[in-house]
């Protein structure tokens, strides 16, 4: 697919399972290339049109490489549900920059894909170069896991893509006012595929049973450690201004243990931001250049 800005790459797990990527750019060698991360039950599809911007029509286009996890898009699905976790899928995204000879790159990590960023730093601190979190931090808010939960057990089954663009309306259209008609047709592009049976998500359904265990009556263990240890590295955090899931408490704490964290503030949008809206990807580049310009005057 090639004529759409980004080429299909296929490679081996570390337990062999087939995994997928978009790669855009492929030619750019100059700069930082940009890692994509997408939420638990979201695929690469969601980051086309950042990719896009990056990799073509900024000021220093970049190689992008977007993921699809395990069981998302056009990775296999695993017959052990005990595997989509975020520490084999940390190691998945490292046997795929690998494969594409890729040691060190700036990282966009969304909802899921930001814990995974959390689980690198961890498991090859070097390879980050800069990261760019989007709606998500070392605190999860309960509240937002229930809603997300809450939907997925309740996933509607529409027939066509008009009734698949209100049912998503209609679960999320409360968090984000801010969208437009062409906004909710991308997104229901991006999360579903089209079937003999309707516009059904991109993902294996196993991984809904990865939440049902979960006792939301504890606190959730926090990151702020794993955190921590992201200090060195320069940091834009994205939220919704309607997000359930990472608080206005959790964003000012991590801006006190990282000083130079960059933030914004996605108006009219909840879990997680779209970054193609409202000016993100123009402020992610520009984000990405200047700490690259940095590292490179030091």
């Amino acid at each position: 697919m090639a004529n759409e800005g980004f080429s299909d790459f296929f490679y081996s797990a570390p337990d062999g399972l087939k995994l997928h990527a978009r790669v855009y750019g492929e030619t750019n060698d100059s700069g930082w290339p940009v890692v994509c991360l997408p939420g638990l039950t979201r695929n690469a599809r969601d980051f086309h049109e950042l990719a896009l911007h990056l990799s073509i029509k900024s000021e220093s286009p970049r190689k992008v490489i977007a993921f699809d996890y395990r069981g998302r898009g056009q990775s296999d699905y695993d017959p052990d549900i005990g595997h989509y976790n975020v520490g084999v899928e940390a190691g998945d995204v490292l046997a795929g920059m690998s494969a594409l000879d890729i040691e060190q790159a700036a990282f966009v990590g969304t909802s899921r894909g930001g814990l995974i960023i959390h689980a690198l730093g961890a498991l090859k601190s070097a390879a980050l170069k800069a990261i760019v979190l989007n709606d998500i931090g070392p605190v999860i808010e309960t509240a937002g896991l229930i809603h997300i939960r809450s939907y997925l057990d309740r996933a509607p089954k529409p027939k066509t893509f008009a009734e698949a663009v209100d049912a998503q309306r209609r679960v999320h259209g409360a968090d984000f006012p801010a969208l437009t008609d062409a906004d909710w047709a991308r997104m229901v592009r991006a999360i579903c595929r089209e079937t003999e049976a309707g516009w059904v998500p991109d993902f294996d359904p196993a991984l809904i049973d990865t939440l049902a265990g979960a006792d939301f009556s504890k606190p959730l263990p926090d990151l702020w450690p794993q955190f921590d240890a992201l200090a060195a590295e320069p940091l834009l955090a994205i939220r919704g201004a309607n997000s359930k899931l990472l608080s206005v408490a959790t964003l000012e704490e991590m801006r006190r243990r990282h000083p130079g964290m960059e933030s914004a503030t996605v108006e009219g949008q909840g879990h997680a931001p779209f970054l193609e809206t409202d000016g993100v990807r123009e402020k992610i580049a520009a984000f990405l250049d200047q700490a690259e310009n940095q590292v490179e005057r030091k």
